[in-house]
């Protein structure tokens, strides 16, 4: 017998087609999780989204008329903070929509114009308080917790003082057109932006 090597090796040298094998195993279960990842990132949305409120919200018209008290909202599709408080704003709507009127309005719309420069919209989500008629009791811009939302919904159904009615938050930044942009784009227009 020779001392060189031995009988019982401890380590077997894996054949070439078990490497292959592992190594594709493991290469399948690599997609397939990056796979379940990416769509699971793509399908998580919120329960309520912007559109969805917006569509379901009273229109502006109706809510001046109908004799009950409004939470109108300035908001865009692009705020951040608007989205955030998308859930919440859902969940209380639930909550009051036989005693309050929820008014979506989307600052990107000109058609709102009026009413962005009467309030004074200057970052956005932008509440404002509205007693039966229209008539404004308060504002309140940016990132507001629920229950201080829900606070001031309370007051506002039954007629009391809002305790959270000036309340400050993390807002996105708007500033609402005052005019029309005038378009430029005949490339010979340059010279009448040059002042003398």
């Amino acid at each position: 017998m020779s001392t060189g090597s031995p009988v019982n090796s401890p380590e077997k040298p894996e054949s070439s087609l078990g490497k292959r094998l592992r190594n594709f195993l493991v290469a399948i279960v690599a997609i397939a999780l990056s796979v379940a990842f990416v769509l699971g990132l793509r399908t998580e949305t919120t329960s309520a989204s912007l559109s969805k409120l917006s569509e379901a919200s009273t229109p502006l018209e109706v809510a001046m008329t109908n004799g009950k008290p409004s939470l109108v909202e300035f908001y865009a599709d692009w705020c951040t903070v608007c989205q955030k408080m998308a859930p919440d704003i859902a969940q209380l709507e639930t909550e009051y929509a036989d005693k309050l009127n929820f008014v979506m309005l989307n600052v990107d719309n000109t058609k709102w114009l009026p009413e962005m420069l009467k309030y004074r919209v200057d970052g956005i989500p932008h509440f404002v308080f509205l007693k039966p008629g229209g008539e404004t009791i308060a504002q309140a811009i940016g990132d507001q917790p629920r229950t201080i939302m829900a606070s001031n919904l309370e007051a506002l159904v039954t007629g009391s003082f809002l305790p959270y009615g000036q309340a400050s938050g993390q807002v996105s930044k708007f500033s609402a057109p005052v005019a029309p942009t005038p378009s430029q784009d005949d490339p010979r227009s340059h010279g009448s932006q040059v002042v003398n």
